[in-house]
């Protein structure tokens, strides 16, 4: 007989209570998560010899960008849950509701974006910075532990997941994503050492790997009821995001040298 010890347990509460104020456990995974990105790729960048405070600057304008652009992409697919009964709640994202690949997309763009203005775009930073991406969402999913979302299918094994509103273990999608992500990001550090790949291969790779555990993933989460051919939405959109990555890494592996010197790096180097 299963034994129910080995089940993780629900969360006894999704908030700590510190006076008048409330701080929801999501917020701070997604808080710490960022905090924890933005310090790898601050070394990273400062290993390389760039200048670490650029790191600083840009992580600013990816993070305000990638919460808008994870909040439009949820909202965009849920918009029975917001109209006409309570728009004002588009803005309250302690609840829940940010969509990955709206965030990912828009904090990329808003990255590339100061990064190029600032004539500070180069594969070395790009390498610095793909690592942190998987990071943070690792960290960041544990958010979705405390608000019991986003979880699967029911399931029978020892680590299966109790939800509040579910009659049985459910499987842990939050965890398998988290760990996958953690995996992935060793996988990235690793390969940057080897030298295998030219210089801003790094966010290719990390496309191909969690466009692939997403779309796995896709398969058992319990979230969506759109389904065609038996996919939701966002396995669709992992997907494509494997194969924008697989095309990335081949072209610029045939247009980039694998020991290319990369000028861009030492222009941003500094003395400290």
């Amino acid at each position: 007989m299963r034994a129910m010890l080995a089940t993780i347990p629900s969360p006894s509460s999704n908030a700590l209570e510190l006076g008048p104020l409330t701080v929801h456990y999501y917020g701070l995974a997604i808080a710490l998560g960022m905090v924890l990105a933005v310090t790898v790729v601050r070394r990273r960048y400062r290993a390389a010899g760039g200048d670490p405070d650029l790191a600083d600057r840009t992580a600013v304008w990816a993070i305000l960008a990638g919460l808008v652009g994870a909040r439009m992409g949820y909202v965009s697919t849920n918009l029975d849950r917001f109209f006409p009964d309570r728009p004002a709640a588009v803005l309250f994202v302690w609840e829940g509701g940010l969509a990955f690949f709206g965030g990912l997309t828009l904090g990329a763009l808003a990255a590339l974006w100061y990064l190029r203005r600032n004539g500070a775009l180069s594969p070395t930073f790009i390498d610095a910075a793909a690592p942190a991406i998987p990071l943070a969402h690792a960290v960041g999913r544990w958010g979705n532990y405390f608000n019991q979302e986003l979880y699967g299918t029911r399931t029978d094994l020892p680590w299966g997941l109790e939800i509040d509103r579910e009659p049985g273990p459910v499987h842990p999608t939050f965890l398998y994503e988290s760990l996958a992500n953690l995996l992935l990001m060793g996988i990235l550090v690793l390969l940057g050492r080897s030298g295998r790949l030219a210089r801003g291969s790094l966010i290719f790779v990390y496309l191909i790997g969690y466009g692939t555990v997403r779309f796995l993933l896709e398969l058992i989460r319990t979230d969506t009821e759109f389904r065609l051919l038996g996919i939701s939405r966002n396995g669709y959109v992992a997907m494509l995001v494997v194969t924008l990555g697989v095309a990335g890494l081949v072209w610029w592996n045939r247009r980039r040298p694998v020991a290319e010197h990369d000028p861009q790096s030492e222009a941003a180097a500094v003395d400290e």
